[in-house]
Formats: structure tokens, C-alpha cells, sequence
């Protein structure tokens, strides 16, 4: 191997980037670590991207190998847990249940060259740096010399493909899956983890009458950030053949949200499900079999098998036997979904086996405008559980939905539908008409056509907070689409109120940012305005009820109607946050149920402004003012705790709010006071920022990685854009040639 580092004289006296016979890549990484790869071919791309890659976070990666390949258990003991909270039995002997499959090996064969030959490259890439800088000697201490440490294959990485397109599935579910024995029998584990309030993201595709001309992007999603489901920002390059901009997920070769020269976009977590579940009637006596038309049919009953170090450091193969069927594993919790004699419940994934998703993303990125985007959604079909918002350079934005999702039609939906309520599809499993429909135009079978699912284009503006597709644009409403895709005519989540209404009062210019209409500066200022949305509704009239009733169901309030009437109604950091952390334990503790929150209620013909305001009225919000402040007492927490103490990422205070307060900019740490040394670190929230403008002189892009481009807290580039962040500040984009050539703190390598 060949590691030449070049300097920037050299490299400003080249008249391009080539590489003899078109081997290796090059890498230049411009300020805040951020690589731009530029190569001849997708195998030598995926070198450079894969050396880059494991300069900042090898030891992530060795982790998510562990993982996919279900040896947690055999290096860290089975009760410990995976960088995502699982349990790690759990969590191997569901990977293992998976790779004993075959599904993802099955999928291969389906895969382009240019998708086989990046990932072929990333693997010599990661492994070229490994075997350079040696396992002894790898930079984070977390996995300096560690024997779980070894080469990545290619299989390693599609398994990472196949996982990132399963989170809304059965990798969402591995507790359920695992857990799931007939009556009687010892369950594998004693964990049933239930979720916390899941990921999300905004997004706002912009077009020319909202601009002046141009389209604008703003993506912000709100992924993990104490786990591996981290975003690395990346430029690849192949001369005329691709040049894109963005961040790919962690352990996969990809731009998934980012832009080109002419086309930019970002996914937000879709309303659509991508599994149902199917209740099975049992045979009776039989927990194991189940009836399909009065027919008795036999659950298959593999045996998984994991290795687990002992307590004296030896290691002992575990068996447990899990239940399926041809749809999919039995699942089980100790709520509804439990495995009855008469009962038991089966997952359908739309998204297993799933690998096509890597050749989607390789299409959007060589889209050249909106419309060459939808045909590369309609063609592939692929995309797992996100909505797509975009923009071009002629000023057209588009929203969909076109992604996978299970042909589950009203009618179907309505004739099989069965209980427990638990905000999933659940269907008769014991009738074979019950089974999922295929589309004429579906791309897999078992799935809605495109011409069923949503997409809109417009010249002003189409965004999504997460909820349904209907009001990706007020003025022209979704509808139409089955159930299973999302909702009409109802109530919308603060967050998408509050993203509403940033576009309108940026457009009439009412939000005091300037001229009407959005610029590169407008959108940044409007991302981290940190506005709250139930604050600007209810905050003056809860201090008016506090101010009138000093004593309050028995609690003295003045300290904190004080503290509320000095806040300033938003997520911003620093003194004037005093508040802000009571005002979101009182928002959780006042939506409690038989409280009339709202002063004025929903009205679905003024969806986007309503409810509105507090009703201080209700006995309700007043005792929860008081439970609040007895949170606060309980906890030995200040009323008027800085937002600073509590939201913190590396010590860096970190700006924001939560999504059921109303707030666009999330940071998701809990809303519960607890005392100073035991406030989480945050778990997920706006993680990878990006606002573009695409021009016709090509794109003018502000981005931020909040927690930095490397998990290794020993570099350079842990932390070193939440300072920026905390300033409210941005990484201007380096796209051109000339813009990469100016950066002042330009480091070149060429990779071989």
C-alpha cells in the first residue's frame, strides 16, 4: 500500500486530480474533518471513503460488526448492551437468527456493479487503514488492541444496509422477536425494552416563489447520537459520472441526505408503516401450530445458537429455539401481544431483505432535478420508511412518499383489521384472503404502487415534521392514499405546527428576519431560532395563573411563576434559559389525559393555526403546575435551572427543545427533573443540519454536524462543531474545485 500525503502547493499545481491507470483516491479533508474523496471508479470511490472512514471511526465500526455478525455476547458478556441500549444476548441471537437466513446473501445477486464495487472498495479501504495503523495502535482507547477488532468483508457491510433499512421493522423489534416462547416455556431473556420517544425529522423543500428564483433545501434530522445510528459527512466524486454532497449513516459507502450540483435533498421518518403483524389462531392444544382456512399449519422452530463468555472468561455456545412462520418471526411482549394457548402474533416486514436501497440512494444522487428524482423513485421503489423532500436549480420542490410499504388496502384493512390496539396493523392471521395485495406497478411484491402514494410538486414550498403526507402543503392537501400510508383532517403535532408556521412568517416576512421570503441566512436563522410553540401559546397565561394564585393546590409558586415570566419562551441556552427545563416537565405533566389543554380546539378547516392557546381555565393545568414544582423539589432541582445543566453534549451546552412542546430544533433529553449527576446524555436530536441553495451557478450549502464527524472522544473532530453550534454558527460547503483549493485548513492524501 502507498500513502502519500501531498501538499497543497503540489496539489494546486496539478491541473486535476487523476491517478495513474485510474488506481487508488484522493482524499482532502477541509475544515472540521470533512472529507471530499475524488476517485476514477466506484471501487477506488469506496477506498477512499472506507480509508477515511476508519481514520475517524474504526473502533464504531468494529462495533457494528460485533453486532451484525452476533458476538457481543462472545467478547462482552451477555449482560452487557449494545451501543443502542439492547441487551446483547438479545441483540445476537436476533442477528443471528437473521444471518442464518441467507436473506441477505439471497439479496446480493440483485445488487448493480457500481453497488458491488463501492462497498468491494470501502472494505480495502477500512482494511488498508487498519492493517496500516495496526489494532495496537488504533487512536481510541475504547477498542486500542482489542481482540473483537478484526478486517470488515463486504458481507459486514450489506448486513449494515440491511439493518439501516429494518429500524422501523424487525431490527426495531428485536425484544419481541427473541422474547417470543409458547405458554410455559422459559422466555430467553428478561428484558422487553420499550421504546423511548422515537427519532424524527424536519424537513423543508423550498421553491422559486418562496425564494426569489432558486430552490432551497433545509434538512435536519433528529437521529441518535449516544449510538451507532450516527451520521458522517462526506463529498464523493467520480468525474462526470457523480459528485455529490452530504452524510451517509455510519458503515454504509452513501450520501443519504445531501445534494449535487442541481438537485438537494433530505428523508424524514414517514407515518407509513412498513410491518404488520398477524394474529394467529392456534390449534387448539398446539400452541406451535396455528389454523390458515380451518387447516392446521406447523410454526417453523429454528434453533439460533450464540457464543457467551462466562463469568471465568470461558466461552459456552447458548441455543434457544425461535418461532416463525413463512411471513416472518412470532412476536411477544408481556402486554397485548402476548403468546397465548389460543393467540400468538407474526411479524411481516416489508423491509426484510431489503438491500435495493443502496442502489436507490446511488439514483437520487445522479437525479438531476425533481422530476429526474421521482422516475428514481418510481423505478427502484426502495427507500425504507422516510419521506423524500427536494429542491432544483430551476426552482421546483417536491415532496413524496414513494417508498416500500405493504400493500394493506382500507378494504382489506376494514375486513381483516383485528385487535389489541396497539398502534400497529394487525391482521386475521387465520384466513389466507387476508394476506397482503401486490400492485400492477409495485417493484416487490407484496407492496403499494407508486401510483398509490403520495408525492406533490409545487413552486412554493412542501415540508414534513413527521406527521402524515397531508399537509406537505396547506394550500393543497394529500389525500387519497390508503390508510396504511398515514392520516387526514386531524390534529397536527406541535412540531409540524410550529415548521408551518415558520414558512408562513417567513414569507409574509412577519417573523422580523427581513424582506420576505427565504435566503441561505433566513433559513439558517429560522432553523435555530428555537422557537416553542406551546411557550407562544400558553406561557402568558400560565404566568397570569401563577401570579393570581401564589399558592397553588397547596404549593407555593412564586419562585417559579418568576422564573416563567423571565424566560424567553424559547430552546436558546445561557440565562435567559431559566425556565425553559419547567416549562417542559409542566408541558408533559399538563397534556396528561382529562385535561382540556387547549383554549381553542382543533378545527380541520384551519388545521395549520389550531388548537390554540392555553386554557388556564381548567382545574388540570394548575395542579400540574404544582406537580411540577414538586418534581423539581423531589428532585433537588432548581426551578430556575439553566437549560445549560441539564442539555449538555462533551460539557458544551447544547440549544434546543423537545417535539411535543412544540419546538423545531429538538433535543430530545428527557422532560422528568432528576438530580444534576443523573441527567442523561441526550439520545437523539438534530444531528446532521443542511441548507442549500441550488443556483444555476451551482450550490451554496451551510451544514452542521452537531456532534462532529468522529465517536472517537480523543479527536479533533469529537466535539469540535457543537462549539459552533452553541454560536449558532455553520460550516460553509466546499463543492467546487475551487472552494475545496481555498480552505485554510486543507490536508490532502492519495490512497492506493
Amino acid at each position: 500500500m502507498r500513502l502519500i500525503v501531498m501538499s497543497l502547493t503540489l496539489l494546486l499545481a496539478l491541473p486535476a486530480v487523476s491517478h495513474a491507470g485510474g488506481e487508488g483516491a484522493t482524499i482532502r479533508r477541509t475544515s472540521y474533518g470533512i472529507p471530499h474523496v475524488r476517485a476514477a471508479d466506484h471501487r477506488n470511490l469506496g477506498l477512499g471513503l472506507g480509508y477515511a472512514f476508519a481514520e475517524d471511526n474504526a473502533c464504531m465500526m468494529a462495533d457494528i460488526v460485533v453486532t451484525l455478525e452476533a458476538r457481543r455476547s462472545r467478547w462482552f458478556g451477555q449482560d452487557a448492551t449494545t451501543e443502542s441500549g439492547e441487551n446483547n444476548l438479545v441483540s445476537d441471537l436476533y442477528h443471528q437468527r437473521v444471518n442464518q437466513s441467507g436473506v441477505i446473501e439471497r439479496a446480493l445477486s440483485g445488487q448493480s456493479r457500481q453497488a458491488r464495487d463501492l462497498v468491494r472498495g470501502y472494505v480495502t479501504g477500512f482494511n488498508r487503514y487498519l492493517a496500516r495503523t495496526g489494532v495496537a495502535d488504533l487512536p481510541d482507547a475504547r477498542c486500542r488492541g482489542a481482540a473483537w477488532v478484526r478486517p470488515i468483508t463486504e458481507l459486514d457491510v450489506w448486513r449494515r444496509v440491511h439493518q439501516i433499512a429494518g429500524i422501523t421493522g424487525g431490527d426495531g423489534l428485536q425484544e419481541a422477536v427473541v422474547a417470543a416462547q409458547p405458554p410455559g416455556a422459559p422466555a430467553p431473556t428478561k428484558l422487553v425494552r420499550r421504546p423511548e420517544q422515537r427519532p424524527g425529522s424536519n424537513g423543508f423543500g423550498l421553491g422559486r416563489t418562496a425564494t426569489g428564483g432558486t430552490g432551497m433545501v433545509l434538512g435536519n434530522p433528529h437521529f441518535m447520537w449516544d449510538d451507532d445510528m450516527r451520521f458522517y459527512q462526506q463529498h464523493l466524486t467520480i468525474p462526470g459520472e457523480l459528485n455529490v454532497s452530504g452524510a451517509g449513516l455510519y458503515g454504509v459507502p452513501l450520501v443519504n441526505i445531501g445534494h449535487n450540483d442541481r438537485l438537494g435533498w433530505t428523508h424524514t421518518a414517514s407515518e407509513a408503516r412498513t410491518i404488520t403483524i398477524s394474529r394467529l389462531t392456534l390449534v387448539p392444544g398446539d400452541p406451535t401450530s396455528y389454523l390458515v382456512d380451518g387447516r392446521p399449519q406447523r410454526m417453523t422452530a429454528e434453533q439460533v445458537t450464540v457464543p457467551v463468555r462466562q463469568a471465568d472468561g470461558s466461552v459456552k455456545p447458548v441455543t434457544r429455539t425461535l418461532y416463525g412462520t413463512p411471513d416472518g418471526p412470532v412476536v411477544a411482549d408481556p402486554g397485548p401481544l402476548q403468546w397465548t394457548t389460543t393467540n400468538a402474533h407474526v411479524l411481516r416486514d416489508a423491509n426484510f431483505g431489503n438491500l435495493a436501497v443502496f442502489d436507490q440512494w446511488l439514483a437520487i444522487a445522479r437525479a438531476r432535478s425533481v422530476k429526474d428524482l421521482h422516475q428514481a423513485l418510481v423505478r427502484h421503489q426502495a427507500l425504507p420508511w422516510v419521506n423524500t423532500l427536494a429542491a432544483d436549480s430551476t426552482g421546483a420542490a417536491y415532496y413524496s412518499d414513494v417508498q416500500i410499504v405493504p400493500h394493506v388496502t382500507d378494504e382489506l384493512r376494514a375486513r381483516c383489521g383485528t385487535g389489541p390496539d396497539v398502534g400497529l396493523v394487525i391482521l386475521d392471521g387465520s384466513r389466507s384472503s387476508c394476506g397482503w395485495g401486490t400492485d400492477a406497478d409495485a417493484v416487490r411484491p407484496g407492496t403499494l404502487g407508486p401510483a398509490r402514494l403520495p408525492h406533490l410538486f409545487r413552486d412554493d414550498h412542501v415540508s414534513n415534521m413527521n406527521d402524515s403526507p397531508w399537509l406537505a402543503n396547506p394550500a393543497a392537501p394529500l389525500t387519497g392514499y390508503p390508510a396504511i400510508v398515514g392520516d387526514t383532517g386531524t390534529e397536527r403535532s406541535p412540531r409540524t405546527r410550529i415548521g408551518l408556521d415558520m414558512i408562513a412568517d417567513r414569507l409574509d416576512g412577519s417573523d422580523g428576519l427581513g424582506r420576505p421570503g427565504f435566503t441561505l441566512s433566513t433559513l439558517e436563522a429560522s432553523m435555530f431560532g428555537n422557537r416553542n410553540l406551546t411557550a407562544e401559546e400558553g406561557l402568558k397565561a400560565v404566568v397570569a395563573l401563577c401570579q393570581a394564585n401564589p399558592t397553588l393546590h397547596g404549593v407555593d409558586a412564586r419562585e417559579a411563576c418568576a422564573t416563567l415570566a423571565k424566560w424567553s419562551g424559547t430552546g436558546d441556552t445561557g440565562e435567559q434559559s431559566r425556565g425553559a427545563f419547567f416549562w417542559r416537565t409542566f408541558i408533559s405533566l399538563a397534556r396528561r389525559p382529562g385535561i382540556d389543554f387547549w383554549l381553542v380546539p382543533y378545527d380541520p378547516a384551519d388545521p395549520a393555526r389550531t388548537p390554540r392557546g392555553l386554557n388556564t381555565a381548567d382545574p388540570g393545568i394548575g395542579r400540574a403546575f404544582a406537580d411540577t414544582v414538586r418534581a423539581f423539589a423531589n428532585a433537588g432541582l432548581p426551578v430556575d435551572v439553566k437549560l445549560d445543566d441539564v442539555q449538555h453534549y462533551e460539557g458544551i451546552p447544547i440549544h434546543g427543545c423537545r417535539g411535543p412542546e412544540g419546538c423545531f430544533n429538538v433535543i430530545s433529553v428527557p422532560g422528568v427533573p432528576r438530580p444534576l449527576d443523573r441527567i442523561p446524555r441526550i439520545p437523539h436530536g438534530t444531528s446532521f443540519v443542511m441548507a442549500v441553495e441550488l443556483t444555476k451557478n451551482g450550490p451554496r450549502m451551510s451544514s452542521l454536524l452537531v456532534y462532529g464527524q468522529s465517536a472517537d472522544k480523543a479527536s479533533p473532530h469529537h466535539h469540535d462543531q457543537a462549539h459552533l453550534y452553541v454560536q449558532k454558527k455553520w460550516v460553509s460547503g466546499r463543492f467546487s474545485e475551487q472552494e475545496i483549493a481555498r480552505d485554510p485548513n486543507l490536508k490532502v492524501q492519495h490512497v492506493s
